[in-house]
């Protein structure tokens, strides 16, 4: 079975002591729950077999079923390479949807909660020579309990709701460390002053290692550190010899080299960072200074093969530069986590995005739900961090449950100062598209007003404070914005192509019947767009048709719907 998947999975943090886990593993379907007291952990094969990272739904993972799954089982020899001697053996998990537990030769070694964010366990202690790793993983959208984003909660597609994720969708991989080593680090550019600020979070029992630091650009060292851990912190400052600004277009980024020494052991890793700076003021955003309105398009990453998997790395280079053909220089990353592959794209492409997490599936009135997904922000904060193509978070989308009590607002609120004291570089939205929180960065908007008369109608009081949601029946109150704050206008056009032969089954947000009209819609929407001062930036919905969701601006598959010139032209008027 090919791996199409064979890059390392994360280029922000790399050693050479790495394997990936990727192809063919065994696997099998445990609807009645039932594995775990058949025995399943001890086991040293299972039934079927599934190709990783897909999963089990998707073509590529050679299993396609489409049907409800509520555990899966996956196993796989593995043997670990004899010229990593003394070393510490890793697992790496880049997500896996929903609850996971893994298994080495029968004994638990530890679970994960949380469909997107990646999981880590030292499995050395369990190892024998003669390994099968098992990983399990249980799975229920149906639940209201679990952040599930776009994936459907009935057995088949519909509306924006698409094939669903269960299990193993992201890298699995094994990396060899010292007894002592770097876990993560956090980027703190400073472009003024041409330097970079690093957290080096290490591993316990660090304290007292060396830490050595380089950043280079092109190959030359342009800035060095030295330094101790101290309580499992190093905290290196770095003035740079050379400026090289990140920005749009522009992916100028500088490695890292990382050398932590203690007690005769040395951990090397790579890393790099961009030189840039956001801010957001009351007239919009800034990239190193220097005014931004952004031009984003909105990316539900998901692919025919693959549903929420890129078949391919150059999936997501191909994905970037379709947006940027089109006149967009970011995109909004909708309703679940990226995968790093595509974040460094975007950081060398000079590609802006908006990181989000999918949290439809699980109301944000449940209180129950939060601690769960509040973890699995952390992580992704933790994990994506130093990405410069980063500009913004934003925790929650159209929460409209809570529309009538207002219930749930805790829990965005919560979260929005929960990210923004482990961020205070980057602006947040608390809840996009969706009635106001106590507190956000900037205020969102959404609506799929089609003309310039029924955009009007939403605006008019945009200068007093409030929106009209004019589209969608079931949310007729009027949308209050904050006071003093800029208006990202996060959710527009959404037009169909309804063409004689396409998908009856299909939906757009609006219609048009020909190429010729749709930029004629679109150019208006822009134009009226441009009109409000108060509006610092767009998001256009979407990058590519999803399954029945056909409003995007290429086919599923990625073939053009239009001429890429004529809407570039559009966008930037």
């Amino acid at each position: 079975m090919k791996v199409l998947r064979a890059e390392h999975p994360r280029p922000d943090l790399k050693r050479k002591d790495w394997l990936n886990l990727n192809g063919e593993w065994d696997f099998e379907i445990d609807n009645e729950l039932l594995g775990k007291t058949q025995g399943y952990t001890k086991s040293r094969s299972f039934k079927d077999k599934i190709n990783l990272p897909f999963c089990p739904e998707s073509k590529l993972s050679g299993v396609q079923n489409t049907d409800f799954m509520n555990a899966v089982w996956y196993g796989k020899n593995i043997q670990i390479p004899k010229d990593w001697g003394n070393k510490r053996v890793l697992l790496h998990v880049g997500a896996c949807d929903y609850f996971s537990t893994v298994y080495i030769n029968g004994q638990k070694v530890g679970d994960h909660t949380g469909g997107y964010t990646p999981f880590c366990f030292d499995i050395t202690d369990y190892l024998t020579g003669d390994d099968y790793l098992i990983i399990y993983a249980e799975d229920d959208v149906r639940s209201n309990k679990q952040a599930s984003g776009k994936q459907s909660h009935l057995l088949e597609s519909y509306g924006c709701f698409y094939t669903r994720t269960t299990g193993i969708w992201q890298t699995v991989w094994l990396e060899a460390v010292s007894p002592f080593y770097v876990k993560r680090y956090e980027v703190f550019p400073n472009v003024e002053k041409s330097s970079v600020k690093i957290k080096i979070y290490c591993s316990k029992d660090s304290d007292n290692a060396n830490i050595n630091v380089k950043a280079i650009f092109d190959g030359k060292i342009v800035g060095e550190f030295n330094g101790t851990v101290k309580k499992g912190l190093a905290q290196a400052e770095i003035q740079l010899s050379e400026k090289h600004l990140w920005g749009i277009d522009k992916g100028s980024l500088y490695d890292l080299k990382f050398i932590l020494t203690k007690d005769n052991y040395n951990d090397a890793v790579d890393g790099y960072f961009g030189l840039r700076e956001i801010s957001l003021r009351k007239d919009g955003f800034y990239l190193n200074g220097e005014r931004l309105y952004l031009r984003m398009v909105l990316d539900q990453g998901f692919y025919p093969d693959g549903v929420i998997t890129a078949p391919t790395d150059q999936d997501f280079i191909t994905d970037i530069e379709i947006a940027k053909m089109h006149g967009f220089h970011g995109a909004r990353l909708h309703q679940k986590v990226f995968e790093p592959r595509y974040l460094y794209h975007a950081d060398r492409l000079g590609f802006i995005v908006w990181g989000e997490a999918g949290n439809w599936g699980m109301p944000v009135t449940d209180e129950s739900n939060y601690v769960n997904y509040q973890k699995e922000w952390i992580e992704e904060v933790e994990r994506d961090f130093s990405h410069p193509s980063i500009i913004g978070w934003c925790p929650y989308n159209e929460t409209w449950e809570r529309d009538a009590s207002r219930k749930g607002v805790k829990q965005i609120d919560d979260l929005y100062n929960t990210i923004k004291k482990m961020d205070t570089t980057r602006p947040v939205i608390a809840d996009s598209g969706s009635l106001p929180t106590n507190f956000t960065d900037i205020n969102d908007v959404h609506t799929y007003a089609q003309t310039p008369e029924e955009l009007n109608n939403v605006f008019e009081d945009i200068e007093q404070n409030v929106v009209k949601e004019s589209l969608r029946s079931k949310h007729k109150d009027a949308h209050y914005l904050h006071a003093n704050l800029p208006v990202f206008f996060s959710e527009f056009g959404g037009i169909k192509l309804a063409t004689d032969d396409a998908d009856k089954k299909s939906w757009g947000y609006g219609a048009v019947h020909s190429q010729e009209e749709f930029y004629e819609r679109l150019e208006n929407q822009v134009k009226f767009i441009k009109t409000i001062d108060r509006i610092v930036g767009f998001c256009y919905t979407q990058l590519t048709d999803v399954e029945q969701e056909q409003n995007g601006l290429v086919f599923y598959d990625r073939r053009l719907k239009f001429d890429p010139k004529r809407i570039k032209e559009i966008i930037k008027i």
